[in-house]
Formats: structure tokens, C-alpha cells, sequence
């Protein structure tokens, strides 16, 4: 099957289901997959063959329209984003976690009991590291100055 063939049998398979600009899209984005892959040395052919059927892709594209609502949209992109030094009179997108729910407040308090137990954690394996070392070494620093007085 050529890509035009695969292309006119998408079209007749999701025209009743879905919206023009939804058809329009997946028709877009089939015919540049196949166009790329042709530019990197396949045959159109092998392509098309490789795709496999027009009505299953079409059935499933249908479906997943279906599932996320029937809006017959079959991607949602997010739209653009300006920045703030593009347009002067836009206002900078503030969000703020609010600790509003019993789940929200618990799960607060946990990461603040866990951030605490973390921190007495680190400071523990620091003093056991370090107090084999010190203890010997403040014994003999008292030992020497119990020494320096006697004299």
C-alpha cells in the first residue's frame, strides 16, 4: 500500500468519529512519520507495511478519543508560555500549596517528623564515628594536665 492509499483509508476510518481538526491532526502526524522515515532510506512501502492497518490505527485513536471524553481532540498540547519579559502587562502564574485537607496537613507533619529523624540520624553516625577517636584523645589531654599541676 502507498502512503497515499494508507492516508485516504485513515481519513474514511476516523471522519465519522472524530472532529475535522482532531481527522487533520493524525492525518498531519501520519504523513510526516512516514515522510521521515523515507528521508532516512526506507521504502514507503516497508513503512505503510510496518504501520499495519489504517482501520485498527484508526479504531484505536477513536477509542483513546473516547476514553478522555469523547471531545474528539486526540492530543491536548499545552499551549504556549510567554515569558514575562515578552509582554509587559502579563502577571507572573503564582501557585500556592495550601494545607487545606487532613491528608495534606498529615503528610506535613510526617515530612517534618522525617526531615527531623534524618537529620538526629546524620548527627548520630557523625558522633559514632568520631568518639572512638575523641574519647581516647580527651583522656589523654586530662591525663597531662592532671600531670602539669602535680609539678
Amino acid at each position: 500500500m502507498t502512503k497515499k492509499g494508507f492516508l485516504e483509508k485513515l481519513k474514511t476510518a476516523l471522519d465519522s468519529n472524530l472532529s475535522d481538526a482532531a481527522v487533520q491532526e493524525q492525518i498531519a502526524f501520519y504523513k510526516q512519520y512516514i515522510e521521515d522515515e523515507v528521508r532516512k532510506g526506507r521504502l514507503e512501502e516497508e513503512v505503510v507495511e510496518e504501520l499495519g492497518d489504517p482501520w485498527a490505527i484508526a479504531r484505536t485513536i477513536i477509542d483513546s478519543a473516547e476514553i478522555r471524553g469523547g471531545t474528539g481532540e486526540t492530543f491536548s498540547r499545552e499551549p504556549e508560555r510567554r515569558s514575562a519579559y515578552e509582554d509587559p502587562g502579563a502577571r507572573p502564574n503564582i501557585h500556592v500549596f495550601g494545607i487545606d485537607t487532613w491528608w495534606k496537613k498529615l503528610l506535613f507533619i510526617l515530612g517534618i517528623v522525617g526531615v527531623f529523624l534524618l537529620v538526629i540520624a546524620v548527627i548520630g553516625g557523625i558522633f559514632s564515628l568520631l568518639l572512638p577517636i575523641l574519647i581516647p584523645l580527651v583522656l589523654i589531654s586530662l591525663l597531662f594536665r592532671l600531670i602539669d599541676r602535680r609539678k
